[in-house]
């Protein structure tokens, strides 16, 4: 095998271990808070939400020595470790414990920090500039089909349940765990490049493995963030303006999540289909993030337009996903007890149109997210690691705070929430690019361009 069939198989192994492992572990998020309020234990007392919020703020944090981890471990072993303990955590909800599960909580949010360094270092030491557009979409592609493979499952193991009994939960976990073991066990598959350079040349297994510009700039991402030079980039007119429309996609995710599939699970009037709805929300969720993630992608490489109009998109198609499900979902569907919710907001709760805000949401998601990648790889394309860096420290703190107010919140706060941060994070978006247009024209070049 070549040296570049190699980095494309290792790659595709990347690609492969993450759809497994979050096959698993992004079904357990969205149905974790519907099995706990489920359980016959009174002695169990964890919240999802509760358990979220610890993983994303312990997440945020952990960034700070995830890069040394890797850097001593290395990437395959790190990613291995990590993956044990994502399978330790849904194994939780086998026999839960309220000790273990908010304990499993801290460390699975120490291992995602390690894991994605990992994953970043792996993917850029398989790539060249040529190929990192290649093995970047091919590894997206199969991380995102993960949001269909668990929830198809869900949709099919609970079809006509309206209670999860002990054995519907013992018997969806220990499949979870099981498939995200694979995908751990998929690690060990990824092959360590050869040297193929003759002894006068420069040491190429050297340079793929640990030296070369790349690599070292992606395990300095996350120490920008708490460095000088990102906090200083930090309080820039440009970062704090995103940095509204950065909240807005961590509260955003949060409720697609999370929220969004305990509200359909607790809807007494969806009949027996209540409980296999969440997969069915979970599966058009995927599609509307690949659908957009597909289409604006494309369309970044020749829009003469700029990139506002898909965000105006994004928002809008957001504000009428929030104004159906404020419609269709009755107001203490996010903290509805074991009996779910007989209540009935504006309307008589709709299957369809629950399925559809489902859609919506998962391709306004993918507008904000395109977009606030691409402008950021624009505005710092010479040194764009620490912005990335405080892209993601923003986006996980927000979503670590969503999650804790989401066992307080009725639905219409928490909606109202996400139109106000919305709306002013558009308005934000809007500045950025308006001013980064105004300054690319001075230059005298195309706008399309950017």
């Amino acid at each position: 095998m070549s040296p570049e069939s190699k980095k494309l198989f290792n790659i595709i192994i990347l690609g492969v271990s993450f759809m497994f492992i979050f096959t698993a572990f992004q079904t357990c998020g969205n149905i974790a808070q519907t099995v706990i309020t489920n359980l016959n234990n009174t002695d169990f007392h964890g919240s999802g939400y509760t358990s979220m919020s610890i993983i994303y703020g312990v997440f945020s944090a952990s960034n700070l020595i995830s890069p040394s981890v890797v850097a001593i471990v290395g990437p395959q072993l790190s990613m291995v470790v990590s993956g044990i303990f994502y399978s330790l955590y849904i194994a939780i909800f086998i026999q839960p414990a309220t000790w273990a599960f908010y304990t499993a909580s801290v460390f699975i949010g120490i291992a995602a920090a390690v894991l994605w360094t990992a994953q970043g270092n792996c993917l850029t030491v398989n790539s060249d500039e040529n190929t990192i557009g290649r093995n970047s979409g091919v590894f997206w592609a199969l991380l995102q089909s993960s949001l269909f493979f668990g929830n198809l499952y869900i949709y099919f193991a609970w079809q006509g349940k309206t209670h999860i009994s002990e054995s519907d939960r013992r018997t969806v976990f220990i499949a979870l765990t099981v498939i995200s073991l694979v995908g751990t066990v998929l690690f060990f598959l990824i092959r360590k490049q050869e040297d193929t350079k003759t002894p006068g040349e420069e040491d190429s297994t050297n340079e793929i493995l640990g030296d070369s510009s790349v690599t070292r700039s992606y395990i300095n991402f996350h120490y920008y963030v708490f460095t000088e030079k990102s906090i200083k980039l930090s309080f820039t007119k440009e970062i704090m303006l995103l940095s509204v429309t950065t909240a807005y996609t961590g509260l955003e995710l949060t409720f697609f999540s999370g929220v969004y599939g305990t509200c359909i699970g607790a809807v007494n009037r969806f009949g027996s289909e209540e409980k296999s709805l969440i997969g069915l929300s979970g599966i058009f969720i995927g599609v509307g993030e690949i659908l957009g993630g597909g289409i604006f992608g494309l369309l970044s490489k020749n829009n003469r337009f700029g990139r506002n109009p898909v965000v105006m998109l994004g928002i809008v198609v957001h504000f009428i996903a929030f104004y159906l499900i404020f419609f269709n979902m009755p107001n203490d569907a996010p903290i509805a007890p074991m009996e779910g919710t007989g209540d009935v907001a504006y309307m008589i709760p709709s299957k369809e149109v629950a399925i559809f805000c489902s859609f919506l949401l998962g391709l306004g998601d993918s507008c904000f997210n395109t977009q606030l990648l691409s402008i950021l790889g624009f505005l710092y394309s010479e040194d764009s690691a620490p912005a990335f860096a405080i892209f993601k420290f923003v986006q996980s703190i927000c979503a670590a705070v969503a999650y804790f107010y989401s066992n307080y919140f009725l639905l219409q706060w928490q909606l109202l929430i996400m139109v106000v941060v919305g709306f002013f994070g558009t308005i934000t978006f809007f500045t950025v690019e308006w001013e980064a247009a105004a300054a690319l024209v001075a230059r005298g070049s195309d706008y399309s361009s950017i």
